[in-house]
């Protein structure tokens, strides 16, 4: 028996032998098994976010769309879903690709990962960056019973299957979504062994996905930031003083004084020449942008004006010739073509243009903070490397820079593409504008044009009779023009204030005279350091570029504060000595436009030179309407005369003009002094001959 029991067969090994083996066998199964588990979840939970997305786009979306609640944001409710359904799609349809490829399915995986990253990065930024104002929009309609109440039918006629309880059930999937990735990726990796050979490409792709959610937070948070300082640009003046405080004044000084020190030369600047080139294009993008917003609002009011008059209902007095003609095809233009080229001028060229330069502020006040942090920036360097140490709060500022730096340097030149693509088809919908109206007036008045007598005329002859016409009409107008003249009143004159000439005086003194500017049209500063001036103002140059080399910004004194205004609007002045003693009177160097202005300079000896008499004429520079008997209503623009420039009190506040023979007092913020501009001399126009058709 003994001998029986310890026999042993062919083959077989101990019990103690065979557990390692078996365990080793049964873990790599196990493992192997969960592998598959995990690639499972991965495509399966894909699918339903997928699914999730087209129903929250196609159907909560459309129905709430159809239902159309003004009061509902659905853009800023739903955002760029539209992009993350689109992206993941694309990359389901590849994931389910993958399920049949056993031996290299974790390698396309991995690759997939990393052919999406950026995609990935590009749209859920956007989102995250959106979803915190999409909760704020929800939890406001949830307090509006009647907006609450429509958003659950929706959500029950949709997807009764849910029980969602609101919108922020749906609204989050994409967040959970994105943060997802690199666990799914963690498990797949974890039940693949080291020694196979997807486990560096799976492990890359787990970095990949770590790196979009850091960026994504990271965007995110300087998002928050820009939307902070946007949220401050928006505060009127109450608000902005009441946010004052001492340690907000501290910085603001600390500001100024190291702002002066830079432009100086004391302190040297920092210089980011990325940022300044994609500023300086954002600038010129912007100025563009305003100078044609401003045309096409005076377009649309010079069309309004001549909508108002319909010369073709007075009576010209002209029997015969063209007259009823004209009378007929202006009808026809004044009751339909016009009114209708304006309606689509306002809603395709000027609306679009006003949103445009809407959206423009907010990247403008960014870039305002951002050289008031860049300053702050620059003390906090210093301070840190004369220290060594900093608090939390100096971190965070100097943090602050840097994010509100990194999001314009990152979003500035797609920006600027944007902005440009836009204003070049508004550019576009203005051309093509103009181009209907030439072809529809030309349409109606074709049938006119041929019953006039000189429609079979010849080309030559045409030009020639136009030629002749419009001298003679010219003659007829200037003879008209210096009869005119003889008659005209003079017009009414103002002496410079005190105040006035002792500015320009003590510019002259300064800088002398050689340096002398007058501003030509208003200048609005619509850049840090930027001068707001009128139309008339005298400066002196300080320098002909800014302290980038830009020679399209000059440094000019205005008698008080400095900075910087095109020099396309600004035209050289010289003093002439005046006859009469202790007067100088300033001229421009063109002769073709004389502004004059006179001012009193003390000791100063009077020379035998022909003096030009200088006048400034004082205009209402904005309408006022009279709220007593004791005031007087002005117009934009009229001329008036300046009784006393204090009221009976003697504020300066107010002043006593007359107007159109009326006397009454007005606010003297409300009055403008501008040059008296001498009228032009009529010259005939040159009519070119066309040369003879063959």
């Amino acid at each position: 028996m003994a001998s029986s029991n310890n026999y042993e067969f062919p083959g077989e090994t101990p019990p103690e032998a065979e557990s390692p083996i078996y365990e080793e066998v049964i873990w790599h199964e196990k493992t192997e098994q969960n592998q598959k588990l995990a690639v499972e979840e991965l495509i399966k939970t894909e699918a339903s976010y997928v699914h999730t997305l087209k129903v929250c786009i196609s159907d909560i979306r459309n129905h709430l769309r159809q239902k159309q609640l003004p009061d509902i944001d659905l853009d800023g409710l739903f955002s760029n879903t539209d992009d993350v359904l689109h992206v993941s799609r694309c990359f389901l349809k590849e994931l389910e690709a993958t399920v049949n490829q056993e031996p290299e399915q974790l390698l396309l995986i991995s690759a997939l990962f990393q052919k999406y990253k950026e995609e990935m990065e590009s749209v859920y930024k956007v989102y995250c960056a959106s979803y915190d104002q999409a909760l704020l929009l929800v939890e406001t309609y949830r307090k509006d019973p009647r907006l609450q109440q429509e958003i659950m039918e929706t959500l029950r006629a949709t997807v009764p299957h849910t029980g969602a309880p609101d919108l922020s059930f749906f609204l989050v999937m994409p967040v959970q979504r994105v943060t997802k990735y690199p666990l799914l990726l963690q498990k797949i990796l974890e039940n693949t062994p080291a020694s196979a050979g997807a486990y560096g490409a799976l492990r890359r792709a787990a970095t990949a996905m770590l790196e979009v959610n850091a960026n994504v937070n990271e965007y995110k948070r300087h998002k928050e930031v820009a939307t902070k300082y946007n949220k401050a640009g928006q505060l009127t003046l109450r608000e902005r003083l009441a946010r004052l405080n001492k340690h907000s004044i501290a910085k603001k000084t600390t500001r100024l004084s190291r702002l002066f020190l830079q432009e100086a030369g004391i302190v040297t600047k920092t210089e980011d020449k990325e940022f300044d080139a994609l500023e300086e294009r954002f600038q010129y993008l912007a100025a563009g942008v305003t100078e044609l917003k401003e045309n096409v609002a005076s377009y649309l009011s010079n069309i309004e004006v001549l909508l108002n008059s319909k010369p073709h209902e007075c009576e010209l007095e002209i029997k015969e010739g063209a007259a009823p003609q004209y009378c007929r095809v202006a009808g026809n233009l004044h009751r339909a073509i016009f009114p209708e080229f304006k309606r689509r001028l306002h809603n395709l060229v000027y609306q679009p243009l006003y949103n445009l330069s809407e959206t423009l502020r907010g990247p403008q006040q960014l870039i305002r903070k951002r050289l008031d942090k860049l300053l702050d920036y620059e003390e906090l360097d210093e301070k840190r490397s004369e220290t060594g140490s900093m608090s939390y709060d100096e971190k965070a500022d100097m943090s602050t820079y840097l994010g509100i730096n990194s999001l314009l340097v990152s979003e500035l030149p797609r920006f600027n593409q944007l902005a440009m693509q836009w204003l070049g088809h508004l550019l576009c919908s203005l051309v093509a504008l103009q181009r209907d109206l030439a072809k529809q007036v030309l349409q109606e008045a074709e049938g006119e044009l041929a019953q006039l007598p000189h429609s079979h005329m010849s080309q030559a002859a045409f030009w020639k009779m136009a030629e002749d016409t419009f001298s003679q009409a010219g003659a007829q107008l200037y003879s008209f023009v210096q009869k005119f003249e003889t008659v005209l009143p003079a017009p009414v004159t103002q002496p410079l204030n005190p105040a006035e000439e002792q500015k320009v005086l003590s510019l002259v003194n300064k800088h002398g005279p050689d340096k002398l500017y007058q501003v030509t049209s208003n200048i609005s500063g619509g850049r840090d350091l930027d001068l707001t001036l009128q139309r008339g103002q005298i400066v002196a140059l300080l320098h002909n570029m800014d302290t980038k080399g830009n020679t399209n910004r000059w440094l000019v004194d205005a008698g008080g504060p400095r900075g910087y205004v095109p020099p396309g609007k600004l035209q050289s002045y010289h003093l002439v000595q005046s006859q009469k003693p202790r007067m100088q009177s300033l001229a421009p160097d063109d002769g073709t436009e004389k502004r004059r202005h006179s001012y009193t300079l003390p000791g100063t000896p009077s020379l035998p030179v022909p003096a030009i008499t200088p006048a400034f004429q004082v205009v209402a520079g904005y309408a006022f309407t009279a709220r007593s008997s004791q005031e007087v209503s002005l117009q934009a623009g009229q001329p008036v005369t300046v009784l006393e420039p204090h009221d009976k009190k003697g504020s300066k506040e107010w002043s006593l003009v007359a107007v159109n023979g009326r006397r009454g007092y007005v606010p003297s913020s409300y009055l403008v002094m501008v040059p008296i501009q001498e009228p032009l001399g009529w010259s005939l126009p040159t009519w070119p001959y066309p040369a003879p058709q063959t």
